[in-house]
């Protein structure tokens, strides 16, 4: 009998202890847990979540991936702790769950204020979250997600970020917002959607400062009232003046619409937004971008005088039904800054300047030196201008094997150092442009539906290709 007792308690410890091993190889230790009905003196597993976005972050250490449950979080999110290469952090939802973010219950907004803040922070992603509704009637700066300080090796991806926004005259509000302090390095900004943000003067996704090395790529930008996309160098973000620009990356694939400064306190009537910016930045490959319905499609220029968007490569994008113009180049008066030593090539301008403000197709402005346009196809808006320079400041500019859109019944006008031109080989010769530049109908497949591509006959494909 004695036997038998001994035999039925080392069956049951031996069940006991399965249980309890299978149960902690269940729980991987390197996941933390979030749940709206969870309690910060959980252990944090899945069964046992924490409750606080705060609770998980100071519990996230290198390695860790924070699982949030599916709600709404009335709380702010600042990374505490950075991971390494190998080990990197994560916060992400479970399984795809929907997790917002929402600022509503921030109230009497006095200093600037973000629902996500990663400062002097590496090997950290923010991927899949939903970031909304803060919004602040004083001058201080809202913010959906931040990145400041040295934070480098930084991913935010797939993330919607929603209705920030300033309703201050001379306010300021960010989608997201990069700024390099310190040095900065691999920062990844990834299929993110950015909508519906009152900007004031600032931007719906920014990189400012001491940055060098990036991607900005798949993101959807839209409906914002002031720059999609800005690249800025020389306002006096990082502590070394001499890095104090953004260099070195890429800002590709991205759609961008509806980005429109009109109607916006801090800048009126004006429709002076870029889809994408670049202001002051260094060797940044902009390609196969999307932009349409915004003010201007692409601008590099520098807004501080004697300094200059520099090696910007304007490749392959499709820019169309801009209201001022498609691709601007060159400070907009004399005392800004310019474009030097940057390529444009392989770009469809498509009917931009709806507004008839003069802009056209390709605009130069002041201080724009040695920078190559090539292998463009550029069709006149209502305005009927190709190229607008209004400025006899640029310098050893040169155009190659462009093609202008000849439409049956509209005449087409150049610009060209402050004189109109209405014939195409007077603009030629005016301008030194190649004589492999044409004047001619591309055949685009269906420009209605806007495809762009050319017809297997097309003329124009003797000339770009």
């Amino acid at each position: 009998m004695k036997k038998y007792i001994f035999l039925l308690l080392t069956v049951a410890i031996i069940m006991v202890v399965f249980v309890i091993n299978n149960t902690h190889a269940q729980q991987d230790p390197n996941v933390i847990y979030v749940a709206i009905n969870g309690d910060d003196h959980n252990p944090g597993t899945k069964t046992e979540p924490y409750q606080s976005l705060d609770k998980a972050a100071s519990e996230a250490e290198p390695g860790t991936t924070v699982l949030i449950r599916e709600g709404t979080y009335h709380e702010k999110l600042k990374i505490q702790h950075s991971g390494t290469e190998e080990n990197p952090i994560t916060f992400k939802p479970y399984e795809q769950e929907k997790v917002v973010l929402s600022g509503k219950d921030i109230k009497d907004i006095e200093e600037d204020t973000s629902m996500v803040t990663i400062k002097d922070k590496s090997y950290v992603t923010i991927s899949g979250l939903t970031i909304q509704d803060l919004q602040t009637d004083s001058t201080a700066t809202v913010i959906g997600i931040y990145v400041t300080g040295s934070s480098s090796h930084i991913t935010l991806e797939n993330n919607h970020v929603r209705r920030i926004e300033t309703n201050a005259e001379d306010g300021n509000a960010h989608g997201i917002a990069v700024y390099g302090t310190e040095a900065m390095t691999d920062i990844n900004i990834l299929k993110n959607k950015v909508e519906e943000l009152k900007l004031g003067s600032s931007e719906s996704v920014v990189l400012n400062g001491n940055i060098d090395g990036f991607t900005v790529e798949d993101n959807l930008v839209r409906r914002n009232d002031n720059i999609g996309i800005d690249l800025i160098g020389h306002e006096g973000t990082a502590n070394d003046p001499e890095a104090d620009y953004v260099r070195n990356g890429v800002v590709k694939n991205n759609e961008i619409y509806e980005i429109s400064s009109y109607g916006n306190p801090a800048y009126g009537e004006d429709y002076s937004a870029g889809g994408i910016y670049v202001d002051g930045g260094k060797n940044i490959t902009i390609e196969q971008n999307t932009i349409y319905q915004s003010d201007i499609g692409i601008e590099a220029t520098s807004e501080h005088a004697n300094q200059y968007a520099d090696n910007i490569r304007i490749i392959n994008n499709i820019v169309y039904e801009n209201f001022y113009t498609g691709i601007s180049i060159g400070g907009y008066d004399k005392l800004r800054g310019g474009t030097i030593h940057s390529t444009i090539t392989g770009n469809v301008l498509y009917r931009n300047d709806t507004k008839g403000l003069g802009g056209g197709q390709l605009q130069l402005q002041h201080d724009t030196k040695n920078n190559v346009i090539e292998k463009n196809i550029l069709t006149a808006g209502p305005s009927r201008i190709f190229i607008a320079n209004y400025f006899s400041t640029n310098e050893d500019n040169q155009l190659i094997k462009n093609v202008f859109h000849k439409e049956e019944g509209k005449d087409g006008i150049w610009i060209w150092k402050e004189q109109e031109y209405i014939s195409f080989a007077a603009f030629q010769k005016a301008s030194n442009s190649d004589e492999n530049s044409a004047y001619l109908d591309p055949m685009f497949v269906d420009e209605e539906q806007y495809d762009f591509r050319l017809e297997e006959d097309s003329p124009a494909r003797r000339i770009i290709e």
